[in-house]
Formats: C-alpha cells, structure tokens, sequence
C-alpha cells in the first residue's frame, strides 16, 4: 500500500462560498470521508485556515527569518488535505475524482516517497 496526498486547491482570489454552500461542501466531503474510512484507504484529513495565517520559516546562513504569509505568491493556495493509503495511483485518482466534485475545487494528488509512519 502506498500512501498518497490528496490536497485541495483554493483560489482565494475568488468569492468565497455562501454559508448554505460551505455547509453543503462540508457534508460532501464528510460522506466521501466515511466513505474512505470504511473502505480503509483514510489515513487523516484536514482544513486549513486561508493563507494569511501562513508563518515561512527561511533558512539560511546558519540560522532561520520568519515571514508571514504564503511563500510563493499564487492565485491558488493549499486550502485542506486528505492523506490517503490505496494500492496504487488508479485507486488515488478515483478518492480524488470524489472529492474534486464534493468540494468544488481542484484536487492535487501526489504520492509520498517510501518513508516510515507512526
């Protein structure tokens, strides 16, 4: 089994959803997560809040700076993720393909390099 990423882009340039809307995409992505639980494949999901909250940690010389805000300036930002484990990047795709359409938005699937998980 291979763990894969599956992190949702947000263009936070857009107009944000209405509230109806937000909880709307809230109980999609809820039904695709218990679908992903009980199929075995979730490993953790999680929102985050919009970019401005982003502190980059630089290093350099020896020692780090700290900015705020994203490091790269983008339309689209990292706006939630899942972590997901699947057989292989068939399966990955069709968890990404499920969510895409219960949250609206792009989905990046990247898998991990082999390392070791708790």
């Amino acid at each position: 089994m291979k763990k894969y990423l599956l992190a949702v882009q947000l263009d936070e340039s857009a107009q944000p959803p209405s509230e109806e809307e937000l909880q709307e995409q809230m109980d999609l992505t809820s039904k695709v997560t218990a679908e992903m639980q009980a199929a075995g494949s979730w490993v953790f999901v999680g929102g985050l809040l919009p970019s401005p909250a982003t502190t980059v940690v630089h290093p350099g010389g020896g020692a780090t700076t700290m900015t705020d805000g994203p490091f790269a300036e983008t339309k689209e930002q990292l706006g939630g993720f899942w972590v997901i484990e699947c057989d292989d990047l068939d399966q990955a795709l069709a968890w990404a393909d499920k969510c895409a359409l219960a949250c609206g938005a792009p989905i990046e699937v990247r898998p991990f390099q082999d390392a070791q998980w708790r």
